[in-house]
This record gives C-alpha cells, structure tokens and sequence, in this order.
C-alpha cells in the first residue's frame, strides 16, 4: 500500500473508476444479453426494441470511457447485423 497522500487519493480514485467501470461493463453486457435472447426467442418487435436500448447504452459507456470507442462501434455493429440478419430471415420465412 502507497504511504505518500498523492500515492493514497491516486489508490482511492483508480478504487472509484474500477467500480464504475465494472457497472458500465456489466450494465453494457445486459443488454447485450437481452438483445440476444430476444432474438433466440424469435421475436423480432422484441429484437428491434432491445437493440434500440442497447446502442444508446453501448454509446455512453464509450462517452464515459469505461471501453474504447471502437469496441463500442464493434458491438453495435455486429449486434445491429445479427439483428438485421434475424428480421430479413424471418420476413422471408413469412412471406414464403
């Protein structure tokens, strides 16, 4: 453990990111989930509206800096692709 005072608030800060950091993480990694089990449940209306939830959320977590702002960019892309992919099949299914 650090004895110096600049040595102790730099401990107690990187304390503070870690934790909110890890919430943003997890927060991202749920709806990240949710967008994925709506699709696995074939439901597009659910699909859509959870991919519309997930990308303001994915957004601010770059915003913030919890992940760099090209991994943000990456998982909108490939969850609005998988959910792109997912709609497309199932209207072709309906309209066949």
């Amino acid at each position: 453990m650090a004895n110096h005072k600049s040595a102790l608030k730099r401990h107690r800060q990187s304390v503070k990111r870690r934790l909110r950091n890890r919430e943003v993480k997890s927060g991202i990694k749920t709806v990240i989930r949710t967008v994925n089990e709506s699709i696995a449940a074939s439901s597009t209306e659910d699909a859509e509206k959870a991919l519309k939830a997930a990308i303001p959320a994915i957004d601010r977590a770059a915003v913030k800096g919890s992940i760099h702002w090209k991994t943000a960019a990456r998982k909108v892309s490939r969850l609005t692709r998988r959910v792109n992919a997912f709609v497309n099949s199932a209207n072709t299914a309906a309209s066949s």
